[in-house]
């Protein structure tokens, strides 16, 4: 994620964002360069550190701070914050599976946000589809596209969060056939994919169950240890679509699977 120019106002949740993308690239952070950087006092980024050590993505060191490697399974982070991180991979990503739609098709959309950029890359060239999806983000997107038909899951709504969860919706779900499902995971460790929250990885069981193509969505960060609970194995997708940042000892792992692999160009 580049660096804002100056006295260009940003929201915390960008301003944040920036913070943890300079620190994953440099490994190192000065209060000062985040400040001028951003336009932001230094007071403002001491309290970004703050919040963001809070909530677990930091640890604080003496003048500085320090991502956490690896996160704790349970480990979630902001919404927000997960959206915004890493956005140029996760949006040619999504230009990317856009391609893998034809008209009339039946989809289900997933709540990741790599997903989400799927959806808005295919709202470009829009086609007729019929969309299923447990996500509000999504819903909102697909909602300005007059040729698309929206299902929403139904379920209740997850604290802090953007999407449905348990019935009705995993009962509706388990009840359709769908032509192709777009999803995205947490984490993915030698073909174990994972999420961190148990209601999040039931859906997502269920969305695998019923779709008959299936495209997995995940930017090269996503290559790490497991979360907490599993919800599937990359044998049971037809494609994973990553970007050009993933390592060579992770490519040279998927090829073990029995699965298309396209890697994405994400930068000039």
């Amino acid at each position: 994620m580049e660096l804002p120019s100056k006295r260009v106002e940003v929201i915390p949740a960008k301003r944040r964002a920036v913070i943890l993308e300079h620190l994953r690239a440099n490994g190192a952070v000065s209060i000062q360069e985040l400040a001028e950087a951003l336009g932001a006092s230094l007071s403002t980024i001491r309290r970004d550190l703050e919040q963001l050590t809070e909530t677990g993505y930091l640890e604080r060191t003496h003048g500085g701070a320090l991502l956490v490697p690896p996160f704790r399974s349970t480990f979630e982070g902001e919404g927000q914050i997960n959206a915004l991180m890493n956005r140029q991979e996760k949006q040619a990503i999504g230009a990317e599976a856009a391609k893998r739609l034809s008209a009339r098709d039946s989809v289900l959309f997933d709540s990741s946000s790599t997903v989400l950029e799927a959806v808005r890359a295919s709202a470009q060239n829009p086609m007729p589809l019929t969309i299923v999806t447990d996500s509000l983000a999504i819903a909102t997107a697909c909602a300005a596209v007059p040729a698309w038909r929206v299902i929403m899951t139904g379920g209740t709504l997850r604290q802090g969060q953007t999407m449905l969860i348990g019935e009705p919706g995993e009962d509706f779900v388990k009840k359709i056939h769908a032509d192709i499902c777009f999803m995205g995971t947490y984490a993915i460790t030698s073909g174990l994919l994972t999420d961190a929250a148990l209601e999040v990885a039931s859906m997502k069981r269920t969305m695998i169950r019923s779709a008959n193509r299936r495209i997995l969505l995940v930017d090269s960060s996503k290559f790490r240890t497991p979360a907490f609970c599993t919800f599937g194995n990359l044998s049971e997708f037809h494609e994973i679509i990553t970007d050009e940042g993933i390592k060579p000892e992770h490519l040279d792992s998927l090829q073990s699977f029995e699965v298309k692999v396209t890697v994405v160009k994400c930068r000039p």
